[in-house]
């Protein structure tokens, strides 16, 4: 993606056998998952590209800000004066100091540096720089915050650190159609759920990619929905992704089957029967339900170590009367999910191992070749 970083740290032979034909292909090299210097070159070869930071209402009231991620990639953002969302380094222009330190939030109608006070309007131009009122030689307007590309797409806030990835609509090229008919820009967050996972972020996209595993570890989610069912699609764009279909009895995916909510608003016989998993590469899972949304927000913190947020977004109508109790699919995902985090971190365990090597594809993982052959390319530099 960005070739001035050149390629990853990672065996080329075994990087060429990720990227053979499906049927032929091997997982990405134990490398990839256990070195902290892959972890640390997909910081400025992945994870400073389009990204996933969030959802718009996160910062919902003019002035509320959030830091999101550190260092090379530190956020801020900001909705302003207009009600627009906006995204800067979250770094001041003084001495680099951050603006809010990362997972911070707050509300105030101006960013204020901790460190030495200087402030800036909610756009970002300086506001004030003490002791610097009677330089003559100091222009306030070259020391406004550093802007960040920043789309907000159907509600979810995705952010450019570096300035050089494809236009946002090439990212997300073939996914309109697929993601329009649910409305997530319209529907309200009622549960969120933090996990912190000791196991590297691609293990868990990679589980996401497969039902190959479901009937193995999840009793209740394959006898909803039949682990073989469904196919993937072929995005022309970086996300990826296929749907699974549900049991004739079954409105959605819960213990029952039945949901407890209402379903979406115009969506398709087809849309109703099943439910859409889509990652949004390299960090934000989407799972489209008749019902919900569900999403899973992956932080990447360490090699083997990976901050997960799920949301449930539900429609306004049954999201705000009084009583609706979402736990018919918040229960259901989350035990489904530690079943999940239990086998990635095991994963995780086993690739620590000096004898581990990359295994081969099933002819069900055709999903996790999606997602491995993204990140070999991305390798590649």
């Amino acid at each position: 993606m960005f070739k001035q970083l050149g390629p990853a740290p990672v065996p080329a032979d075994d990087l060429a056998a990720s990227l053979a034909p499906f049927g032929q292909s091997r997982m990405l090299p134990r490398e990839a998952y256990v070195d902290p210097a892959v972890f640390e070159w997909e910081q400025g070869g992945i994870f400073s590209g389009w990204r996933c930071v969030g959802h718009a209402d996160d910062i919902a009231a003019i002035g509320g800000q959030k830091a999101v991620g550190s260092g090379a990639n530190g956020v801020l953002l900001v909705r302003g004066e207009d009600g627009l969302v906006r995204a800067f380094a979250n770094s001041c222009r003084h001495r680099g100091h951050e603006l809010l330190t990362c997972g911070a939030e707050t509300k105030r109608r101006s960013i204020v540096c901790p460190y030495h006070a200087w402030s800036y309007r909610l756009d970002g131009s300086l506001r004030n720089a003490p002791g610097f009122k009677d330089s003559g030689a100091f222009d306030a307007s070259g020391f406004g915050l550093a802007e960040l590309r920043l789309v907000n797409w159907h509600g979810w806030l995705f952010v450019d650190p570096s300035g050089l990835d494809v236009d946002f609509s090439a990212h997300v090229a073939g996914l309109e159609d697929v993601i329009a008919p649910y409305q997530p820009e319209n529907l309200t967050i009622v549960a969120r759920h933090s996990y912190e996972l000791a196991t590297n972020w691609k293990v868990i996209a990679e589980n996401y990619q497969e039902c190959y595993h479901c009937s193995s570890i999840h009793p209740e989610l394959s006898r909803i929905s039949p682990p073989d069912s469904g196919e993937n699609l072929n995005l022309p764009g970086s996300w990826m992704g296929g749907w699974m279909s549900m049991i004739d009895e079954a409105e959605t995916m819960s213990l029952d089957g039945k949901s407890g909510g209402v379903a979406i608003k115009g969506l398709s016989e087809h849309e109703l029967r099943s439910v859409m998993y889509l990652v949004g590469y390299p960090n934000l899972l989407v799972s489209l339900h008749p019902d919900y949304i569900m999403t899973h927000l992956m932080t990447p913190l360490a090699v083997d170590r990976t901050h997960v947020e799920c949301a449930w977004a539900f429609p306004r109508e049954v999201a705000d009367k009084p009583g609706f109790d979402p736990s018919y699919a918040v229960d259901f995902w989350d035990l489904t999910n530690r079943q999940d985090w239990a086998a990635c971190e095991s994963v995780q365990r086993g690739l620590s191992s000096p004898h581990a090597r990359p295994g081969p594809l099933a002819p069900d993982e055709d999903g996790v070749y999606q997602f491995v052959t993204r990140v070999a390319k991305a390798y590649q530099g």
